[in-house]
């Protein structure tokens, strides 16, 4: 099979020197290797998404020289797809709904007798409210969040007997081999959907990869945490495992790593001061051609 890639940034504020790295060395990897880059968007969360965010966005990314095959996905469209996996997930007794509040999390995390709150790939660990001690039965609920029983979770997917192990690259001190250990308490029970979106990244992200049949995912370093949690879903839901690829962060003079605030690196401020594509490759240190090859990717 060749080498499918892509690329699903949120339209919801501008593209800035980050998502220039990150889209440029997907799309230079898929066409040195004579293979297929998608653009995705991930535009779950409308309250946010713009219209003309969406179309900046294709506009910074053919300035860049970066062309996408075939039509762009748009994850509001497939609502009933994610709908689906989560009635499959809860017809096997591995989600619970959840009424939390950020900040209830937060409480109940930082009470006295918890200690000091753990983090994890979503933020503080959720710390278990309103797990219950069964699962609970019934027709899949409508409009609530929905959290995956960790425990049930990794047993279900046969952590207790083989740890999972991804091919993973571009970060110091790649984890290997997880069991349920990890799973339980680095991670906790995760929202597979939250209240007004149909779904969370964690699934649709599983789903659209699947979907689309891609087969290298090459994002920033930030997202390695979420990876194990991908993997334990493709099980789940018997999905196949894309090869993984978490590559280095851009960031800014004091080491932060750039976000959509930061409106004065981004793509289309550049270019209004006359900049060229070549320009940015240079403030990222990507020259063109760039090809990762097949060592680095995990082969």
């Amino acid at each position: 099979m060749s080498l499918r890639t892509r690329f699903a940034p949120s339209p919801t504020g501008p593209l800035h020197l980050g998502h220039a790295y990150s889209a440029l060395l997907a799309h230079d990897t898929a066409r040195a290797a004579g293979g297929t880059f998608l653009l995705r968007l991930d535009d779950l969360d409308q309250s946010r998404a713009r219209p003309e965010w969406a179309a900046q966005i294709a506009r910074d990314l053919a300035w860049l020289g970066i062309t996408w095959d075939g039509p762009v996905l748009r994850q509001s469209d497939r609502l009933p797809r994610y709908r689906a996996a989560l009635a499959a997930l809860w017809e096997r007794g591995l989600l619970y709904p959840c009424h939390c509040s950020r900040r209830d999390i937060e409480a109940a995390a930082s009470a006295p007798q918890e200690g000091a709150p753990l983090h994890g790939p979503d933020g503080v660990i959720y710390p278990g409210t309103c797990r219950p001690a069964q699962p609970p039965g019934g027709p899949l609920p409508e409009g609530v969040a929905l959290r995956l029983d960790m425990t049930r979770a990794a047993a279900a997917a046969g952590l207790d007997v083989t740890p999972l192990s991804y091919k993973e690259t571009g970060v110091a001190d790649p984890p290997g081999a997880l069991g349920p250990d990890h799973f339980t308490r680095a991670i906790g029970d995760v929202a597979l959907a939250r209240r007004g979106l149909g779904a969370s990244y964690h699934l649709a992200v599983v789903l659209d990869d699947a979907d689309q049949s891609i087969t290298h995912v090459i994002r920033g370093a930030d997202l390695a945490p979420a990876t194990p949690i991908h993997v334990l879903l493709q099980r789940l839901l018997g999905l196949p495992t894309p090869i993984y690829h978490h590559h280095r962060l851009i960031r800014d003079e004091t080491g932060r790593r750039l976000a959509k605030r930061d409106d004065a690196r981004a793509i289309a401020a550049y270019r209004a001061e006359g900049r060229t594509p070549n320009d940015i490759r240079a403030m990222v240190q990507l020259s063109p051609p760039h090809h990762l090859g097949p060592n680095t990717l995990g082969g």
